[in-house]
């Protein structure tokens, strides 16, 4: 069936409702449970994801035998499939359902941030749960407006839509967001975005990630450039009892050099060692799948292009 037809896209989205009721009627240890064993028959039968998460597996932790590397790629599919789960058992819960379910770590940092009036940028990745940091943040905090990129099948996409706003916060799509995202900032508001995926030369600046060239958007530290907004790098990690901590890390400090290339690619080596932190504290929670390193160095020079602010 061709894919973006309409019949596809009605297939699509019933059986994503029928998951959604079975999970919801189910109590949550049994969804978390169900999540991971799907995501583990997926990872039995997804050999071409699989084999990229392996082959970035074995580069990250050279030292790893083949038992530790198989074990952390069914792992990140077992984790995933539990997070999809679950995050279709939390549509439409209530802020006091989220309460025994949520804790946060360094949300002075948050504070501490936005007291300076100049917006706040919450860069994350795709770890954890970066869905219900958002979720939590604007339950518990403050509502945030949250970057994302629309779903190909357009009536699947309003369920994570309806997931991020649920408790108040705002979903941008990323084109044409930069005008939005910078009204947002310059009204003292909070932006979150994920800065962990491989981008096209054009957009990306060279930092590295577990010791490789990963191309990396610069767009945090152009609006911070720009705006001098804070940064708070933040996660959401899975416990094992099945809660959520959100950790806050330190606000990113940075003096400007003056030369706004060695500045931007400077913060985003920041903002990416410190995705390589969480990443090797719990490296069966990030998305290894992911071809992050896809996008190499031109022989010639090395560089990648920029992000323009206006």
């Amino acid at each position: 069936m061709k894919k973006g037809s309409p019949a596809r896209i009605a297939i699509e989205d019933r059986a994503a409702g029928a998951m959604g009721a079975i999970a919801r009627a189910l109590p949550r240890r049994t969804t978390l449970a169900l999540g991971r064993s799907l995501g583990r028959l997926l990872a039995a039968t997804d050999r071409r994801h699989v084999a990229i998460a392996m082959d970035n597996l074995r580069r990250a932790f050279p030292s790893w035998d083949d038992t530790a590397i198989r074990r952390t790629a069914y792992g990140v599919y077992a984790h995933f499939g539990a997070v999809l789960l679950d995050l279709l058992w939390l549509e439409g819960r209530t802020r006091a359902e989220l309460e025994g379910l949520v804790e946060f770590e360094g949300a002075e940092h948050l504070r501490h941030a936005e007291a300076a009036g100049r917006g706040l940028l919450f860069p994350t990745a795709h770890f954890g749960n970066w869905e219900i940091g958002g979720i939590a943040h604007a339950a518990f905090l403050r509502p945030m407006h949250v970057i994302a990129r629309p779903l190909d099948n357009p009536r699947l996409d309003r369920r994570p839509s309806a997931l991020r706003t649920q408790t108040g916060n705002t979903v941008i799509y990323k084109r044409q967001a930069l005008p939005s995202i910078l009204r947002v900032l310059r009204s003292n508001g909070v932006v979150a975005l994920l800065i962990d995926q491989n981008v096209v030369a054009a957009e990306g600046v060279f930092v590295e990630f577990f010791g490789r060239p990963a191309c990396t958007t610069p767009v945090v530290a152009a609006l911070h450039l720009k705006t001098r907004c804070a940064v708070v790098p933040s996660r959401a990690v899975l416990l094992p009892d099945g809660r959520y901590r959100v950790i806050c890390g330190p606000p990113l400090e940075w003096q400007p050099t003056g030369n706004r290339r060695d500045d931007l690619i400077g913060i985003t080596q920041e903002l990416t060692r410190r995705v390589e932190a969480w990443v090797r504290d719990t490296p069966d929670q990030w998305l290894w799948m992911h071809r992050r390193w896809k996008t190499q160095p031109r022989a010639e020079d090395g560089t990648a292009g920029e992000v323009a602010v206006p």
